[in-house]
């Protein structure tokens, strides 16, 4: 029988990680993050904008015409942090609110056309660094960075994604 070899990195040598590894990769997600919010922040700062209006722009141009109660759920933010954002967004001219054709108690949500070209400024500068990195790590890498970040997710965000994951650009 031929003898079973292992990598350094390869899937079962990963199930028995260390503290110290998983300190690394817990400090490498932190680097990651700042790394991938630097970009928009800069681009958000132009404006006098933060990361929530970031959020927002991006859920709404992903869920065309959502209601503010979707938008809450996605976000996982309070109605008084989201309003905050939204009265701002709408006084700017970049969302526009809409009362609901079926209920008129909601209100749809959806970018104008500055809204939409803020958004894929922003859009644009994270895909940039998401390619280049991607391009850097190879394919089975991004599959197993997908992987473990939809394992990270709790179930009900991992269903929230998994509906935007599905959906057509």
């Amino acid at each position: 029988m031929a003898e079973r070899r292992t990598s350094p990195i390869s899937g079962e040598n990963l199930l028995f990680l260390t503290d110290e590894q998983l300190r690394k990769g817990i400090e490498a997600m932190f680097f990651a993050y700042r790394g991938f919010t630097a970009d928009p922040d800069r681009i958000l700062e132009q404006h006098g904008y933060g990361r929530a209006h970031h959020r927002a722009l991006h859920f709404i141009n992903r869920t065309h015409g959502t209601t503010v109660n979707n938008l809450l759920g996605l976000l996982g933010v309070t109605k008084q942090s989201l309003n905050r954002v939204l009265r701002t967004l709408i006084a700017d001219g970049l969302v526009e609110s809409r009362v609901g054709r079926t209920d008129r108690r909601e209100r749809n949500l959806f970018l104008t056309e500055d809204g939409r070209k803020l958004e894929r400024a922003l859009s644009e500068a994270q895909r940039e660094r998401m390619r280049s990195a991607y391009r850097a790590a190879g394919p089975q890498a991004v599959a197993g960075f997908r992987q473990v970040l939809e394992a990270m997710m709790d179930d009900e965000i991992r269903h929230q994604y998994a509906s935007l994951r599905d959906r057509r650009p």
